[in-house]
């Protein structure tokens, strides 16, 4: 199965028999399990030579050094003894039982043999430029403003007719105003993506303002379809993204008004305001329609929910546990 991104976090499965295809959409949270009593073999095919892999227990609760838990207790909305819990055995478990997949320094695929019922629960990534292309084509003419009246569907959004292009399709006004903090984590973003800025459309291009409350925080999440370049207006900002499989290595910064950071395409990344006051940051990303996966709710918080047993045995954890983290 795989998870949408937000806001639906649409969990969408099936089971599978010999000669069955299956396809996981680049970026999306995904899994496969062995629910027979023998072994299992699966041949799939990436559209990458180095695809990458992101397990989501690894990168969120194995990160080294360990993302801080005061940011993970706010993400996952629980208190830092569960979320200390879940590092604890996650840190426990050998190289050879938490590594499903591993891209060594040769780039050579290893496999490790899976027992029956060993789950994958993966995130990929594909960092490729020509890969950014085949999802967003350079354009083949001036503009093509996106056409909100259209029932028409395509990849993207159908071009309005060039005698009724107006300069107002090339604007947005609203990056000025103070978003509504008021919310669990303490964070609002503000798009401009193609459905705010209908000229956006096929310049694989958008911008978002991201505000914080004291202390708020834009929590774990990953944008399938491109990279993020930031810079602090307002603030200070503790920033942050989480390599791929098999290092997981953590990098993070602390930024001041004026800073710029760059979050690669497709990893673990978040922001929190380690201020007393107000912080704004301003955001370029490299697509019209980024996508956004809070992490929290596409493991946790999936429709219909992922099944329970599944998360237990990819967090190595009681599901008690994953009880008290499903939302």
């Amino acid at each position: 199965g795989f998870v949408t991104s937000n806001p639906d976090n649409r969990f969408i499965t099936k089971v599978l028999q010999k000669g069955d295809v299956f396809v996981f959409p680049v970026g999306l949270v995904h899994f496969q399990q062995n629910v027979g009593n023998g072994y299992a073999v699966a041949i799939a095919g990436l559209s990458s030579q180095n695809p990458g892999a992101i397990t989501i227990a690894n990168a969120v609760f194995g990160a080294n050094p360990p993302i801080p838990g005061d940011i993970l207790a706010k993400a996952f909305q629980v208190d830092k003894s569960v979320g200390r819990e879940v590092e604890r055995e996650i840190g426990e478990r050998s190289e050879r039982e938490r590594e499903c997949v591993c891209f060594g320094e040769d780039e050579e695929f290893k496999l490790i043999k899976m027992s029956s019922k060993f789950i994958i629960l993966s995130f990929v990534a594909l960092t490729f430029a020509c890969l950014a292309y085949a999802y967003e084509p350079k354009p083949l003419q001036d503009f093509c403003v996106a056409d909100p009246n259209t029932s028409v569907k395509v990849n993207g959004l159908v071009c309005k007719d060039l005698k009724q292009v107006q300069a107002e399709d090339f604007f947005f006004s609203g990056l000025h105003l103070r978003g509504n903090t008021s919310n669990a984590v303490g964070s609002r973003v503000n798009p401009v993506f193609a459905t705010q800025l209908p000229g956006l459309n096929t310049l694989g291009i958008s911008m978002v303002r991201i505000d914080y409350a004291p202390w708020g925080l834009n929590p774990p999440h990953t944008h399938p379809r491109a990279t993020e370049i930031l810079t602090v207006i307002e603030g200070t900002l503790k920033v942050g993204f989480v390599t791929s499989n098999p290092d997981n290595r953590f990098i993070t910064k602390v930024l001041q008004k004026g800073d710029v950071f760059v979050f690669p395409v497709g990893l673990v990344h978040f922001q929190q305001n380690v201020g007393n006051g107000y912080a704004v940051a301003i955001a370029a990303l490299s697509s019209q329609n980024p996508g956004a996966i809070t992490i929290g709710n596409a493991v946790f918080g999936a429709n219909p929910s992922i099944p329970g047993d599944i998360l237990a045995k990819a967090f190595q954890v009681d599901k008690s546990v994953v009880d008290q983290l499903q939302l």
